[in-house]
């Protein structure tokens, strides 16, 4: 092959990947990585759903699932009370909820929170949930990716951000 046909098959090609990542991004931004709301969201016999069969959610309910083949991976702390009241914590989550970049929330009832969490680029969902366990005294709380069966630690960090920005709404 001469120099002239290398140059012009590197260039298809390098005109070939700048489309399909074009596509991509135009297709995120009408929601093709959305994914799905799922129907089975909220609490049920006092748990939230159980997280993922993959490493792509968190919740701090895990342990009631021993069987869970993610299970080292999906536990992760529930919130406590912020001075022993459900209802002042509650208000202070969705304070922080409300501040939070790409988090929206969906459905907001006294002792439950739901919400949704999208990226900025591609678009893809995640759903949140809090609880508020009586008996436990905390916050339960439960991330996870609708799509995909990896979120490379995204879940635990963005509960984590919220658990941090929790704590110190306490401290103003």
């Amino acid at each position: 092959m001469s120099n002239i046909n290398i140059a012009g098959l590197i260039k298809i090609i390098i005109y070939a990947v700048l489309g399909l990542i074009a596509i991509a991004l135009v297709g995120a931004q009408v929601g093709l990585f959305a994914g799905r709301s799922p129907n089975d969201l909220g609490v049920s016999g006092g748990r939230l759903k159980a997280p993922a069969n993959s490493r792509n959610s968190v919740s701090s309910q895990a342990m009631l699932y021993p069987a869970h083949p993610q299970l080292d991976y999906a536990q992760i702390a529930p919130l406590e009370f912020l001075d022993g009241n459900a209802t002042a914590s509650m208000q202070a989550l969705v304070k922080v909820l409300s501040t939070m970049p790409g988090i929206s929330l969906v459905r907001q009832q006294p002792d439950y929170l739901y919400a949704e969490a999208r990226t900025p680029w591609l678009r893809f969902v995640d759903d949140l949930e809090f609880w508020v366990n009586p008996a436990a005294g905390v916050i339960e709380v439960r991330s996870a990716s609708r799509l995909g069966r990896e979120d490379f630690g995204v879940n635990r960090q963005r509960m984590e951000s919220i658990r941090s920005a929790y704590l110190a709404s306490a401290k103003k």
